[in-house]
């Protein structure tokens, strides 16, 4: 039997991660409630699931189990869904709008939405620590420490305090790509290692080319993000367009202009494709993200 195309497994891999976050985050029905109706609220019923995808397209290269890489993929979608709650506070990009619905914070309130982020980020660790994800104890180790490096002050959370830092100043390219190898580029380049090292030991020229594939795309996401945010709607993309502009924010757009953006991003995808070269068609579902990652319109 063929393997389905592109939109297939990706529809099929975002509602097999909806299921497996379903299962695994508190149920509503346990105290305390509120808190565990905000967590569902912020992970569940929307996203396009991009960074799970890419723990399990990476997994195919290393031939993982499928139900290590869902653990994996869960871990970092709640972390993902955590820092959407944080960046959507008054407090930091104060947004009303996420994934189509209102933001944590307004749905409930600001204090359950911090401590809804919160609880996601620990249920993350706890569970890459309480499932065997790697035969070896010391390369799930090995993948604890990647993971809470890409989410802290050297990673996604120090991106964060750069961006808000940046609000009104003149950025360089240097710089700009710098905050968002941090924001952004860190968890997506944990999401590739992170399924890679779910499955057969890979040799360090196939991991470095993994990771390079990762940091290819990490930048052309942001990019791509940064496009979107100059020219489509609210609607379109289910959180409020034009936001960054607006707070004179730096992006790509506004640093490079909007052509030569979109041509940076088609860069990366050529990058993101000769990177995975040689690992064969093993990393059939991996160009498929790149395509997607740089071609997407919402």
């Amino acid at each position: 039997m063929s393997a389905p195309d592109f939109p297939a497994w990706s529809r099929e891999s975002a509602g097999r991660m909806e299921a497996v976050l379903a299962g695994l985050l508190p149920s509503s029905r346990i105290a305390p409630s509120r808190l565990h109706d905000a967590m569902r609220y912020a992970a569940l019923g929307g996203g396009k699931r991009v960074r799970p995808m890419l723990v399990f397209g990476a997994g195919l290269v290393s031939g993982a189990e499928a139900s290590r890489l869902e653990i994996a993929a869960a871990a970092v979608e709640l972390i993902h869904a955590y820092s959407l709650v944080h960046d959507d506070l008054p407090c930091m990009d104060d947004d009303v709008l996420r994934r189509g619905k209102p933001t944590c914070h307004v749905e409930f309130d600001e204090a359950t939405a911090l401590l809804a982020g919160d609880a996601l980020q620990s249920l993350a660790f706890q569970l890459l620590t309480e499932n065997r994800l790697a035969d070896d104890p010391r390369v799930q180790l090995q993948m604890v420490h990647l993971f809470a490096v890409a989410c802290g002050s050297r990673g996604m959370a120090g991106g964060q305090a750069i961006d808000l830092d940046a609000v009104g100043k003149a950025l360089t390219l240097p710089e700009l790509e710098n905050m968002h190898i941090h924001k952004t580029g860190a968890l997506i380049r944990a999401s590739v290692l992170l399924g890679a090292h779910c499955g057969e030991p890979l040799d360090p020229q196939s991991l470095g080319n993994l990771d390079r594939y990762a940091k290819c795309v990490g930048l052309a996401f942001q990019v791509v993000d940064d496009v979107l945010d100059a020219e489509a709607s609210s609607a379109t993309l289910g959180k409020t367009a034009g936001k960054d502009a607006r707070q004179g924010k730096p992006t790509y757009v506004s640093v490079m202009g909007l052509a030569r953006a979109r041509e940076l991003a088609r860069e990366l995808r050529h990058n993101a494709h000769e990177a995975l070269a040689p690992l064969g068609a093993e990393a059939r579902r991996l160009r498929e993200l790149a395509d997607f990652i740089v071609l997407r319109k919402f």
